[in-house]
């Protein structure tokens, strides 16, 4: 990335922006009457994917895109500020001429706002790029008519942000893999890989399935489209900023070429966006397969391998889209990895922190809101355990909360009574000299702070809620037998 000589750029917007509305018709994706079919009946022989700007373009199509996007009404807005509750209101008054900006070619996308969110772990921290409301509108339309051109060449070795296809599918087949006997992974970290893909090595790649060059040209616009920092223009001169709709779709593009060249290869992977693992029988087969695949990567693809995260070990010391694997009796078992279990404590201690002043209501709001997705992603894992301790620690946590927050002894005495703890050892844990958390594992506290207590305050029962999404699992056939 460069700066653009220096200087703010005029952040370009179509006819009709969202501070001056327009005053044109409704028409298009909402609205009536609906723009007419930009094909007529003299074109209607060619092929179809020779007019994919007017598939684009369609009402149906349109109106698709536009719901899928108001599905995520908490989306951050972009550098305009246009939320997707603006959206469809907008459309209906400036419409027309975005469509005609786009038809003639001169429509130009504004530049994705640039925020930086913490990496898991808290090591360096990842940029993202969020699309204006309007352009991420107008990338989903895209993607639905690309998508068909696409996804039945794609490796079946391909997971990530492919339709039928999710991280769970992706780690059973990693599963599957160490099942057969294949001990050894290797783990490839691209560095950066959302930030550092040539623009026309990416074209070249897309230009193969697109004969349209309307709709090259607008891809193109999307790549160079620059980012935002500190109200400063930046221009992009690769890279495909992470955040927006088309960004996943453009890497599994890119990264096709990778998956080709490790099926003729013969080898035996699993890829999910960036992350790729590759499974072999022996370290020293690892190591060579390491070598030539960076060297595929790095000198084909111009991408950049990170060598400080990418290792060849057993896939119990490695992490695969936070999950780890386990073998026992003969049997290959998923586990939640322990990063993951590292990370979603250091959540729950923020949360439980005796130095929040919060209400007890307001902690267990947020563990809840936390903990079920968590819980319903990691379900997948055949070990029970973790989620167990998981759950008896989060307990201990909040009872040592509501100890502090009672302070006074005769407050807790009194609290203790009401829970129904009997007078003598309501006095004998009051008139203890232990700190916040060893009072909180005491049988006293224990006893009066109980599941039933918890479940009565609505606080998520974690392993209670593994075990239901686990049933879940096992009827659809994701789960073990």
């Amino acid at each position: 990335m460069k700066s653009s000589q220096g200087a703010q750029r005029k952040q370009p917007s179509p006819k009709g922006t969202y501070q001056q509305a327009g005053a044109v018709n409704p028409q298009g994706p909402v609205g009536e009457p609906s723009a007419p079919s930009a094909r007529s009946k003299a074109e209607s022989h060619e092929a179809p994917d020779t007019r994919l700007l007017e598939q684009m373009l369609e009402r149906e199509n349109l109106l698709k895109a536009l719901k899928r996007i108001e599905k995520k009404r908490k989306a951050a807005p972009g550098v305009d500020g246009m939320t997707v509750s603006d959206l469809r209101p907008y459309l209906e008054t400036n419409w027309q001429g975005v469509r005609e900006d786009i038809v003639a070619g001169t429509y130009e996308p504004a530049p994705v706002r640039r925020v930086e969110i913490p990496k898991p772990g808290g090591q360096g921290t990842r940029l993202l790029g969020i699309p204006r409301v309007l352009d991420r509108f107008l990338q989903v339309a895209m993607l639905q008519v690309l998508m068909p051109l696409f996804e039945p060449h794609f490796s079946d070795e391909s997971y990530g942000f492919r339709p039928g296809r999710s991280q769970h599918d992706a780690v059973r087949r990693a599963q599957s893999y160490i099942q057969e006997g294949y001990g050894f992974v290797v783990d490839l970290d691209l560095e950066k890989f959302f930030d550092r893909v040539n623009h026309d090595m990416l074209m070249a790649k897309v230009a193969r399935r697109v004969p349209d060059p309307r709709i090259l040209r607008l891809i193109r616009r999307y790549l160079e489209s620059g980012v935002m920092i500190s109200g400063v223009v930046v221009e992009t001169e690769e890279g495909t900023p992470q955040g927006g709709p088309l960004s996943p779709f453009l890497s599994n593009i890119m990264l096709d070429d990778l998956d080709k060249e490790l099926g003729r290869r013969g080898h035996k992977f699993v890829r999910y966006a960036d992350d790729c693992n590759i499974y072999v029988r022996t370290r020293r087969a690892g190591e060579r397969v390491m070598q030539s695949t960076v060297q595929f990567l790095e000198g084909t693809l111009k991408l950049r391998v990170n060598r400080e995260k990418s290792a060849v070990d057993r896939p119990s010391k490695r992490k695969f889209l936070g999950f780890s694997f386990l073998r026992r009796k003969g049997e290959t078992l998923v586990r939640v990895a322990p990063k993951s279990l590292k990370r979603v404590e250091a959540a729950i201690r923020e949360i439980t922190s005796r130095r929040r002043g919060v209400s007890l209501g307001s902690r267990i709001a947020a563990l809840n809101e936390k903990l079920k997705g968590w819980v319903d992603y990691f379900a997948l894992a055949d070990t029970r355990t973790p989620f167990e301790r998981l759950d008896q620690w989060l307990r201990r946590r909040l009872r040592m909360c509501l100890w502090k927050q009672w302070k006074k002894g005769r407050t807790r005495y009194c609290e203790l009574r009401k829970l129904g703890l009997k007078e003598d050892a309501a006095r004998q844990i009051v008139a203890t000299r232990n700190g916040y958390w060893r009072t909180a594992k005491t049988p006293q506290v224990h006893q009066a702070l109980g599941n039933a207590y918890w479940a009565a305050q609505g606080l998520i029962n974690v392993a209670s809620r593994y075990q239901e999404r686990r049933r879940v699992f096992r009827t659809a056939g994701c789960g073990p037998a």
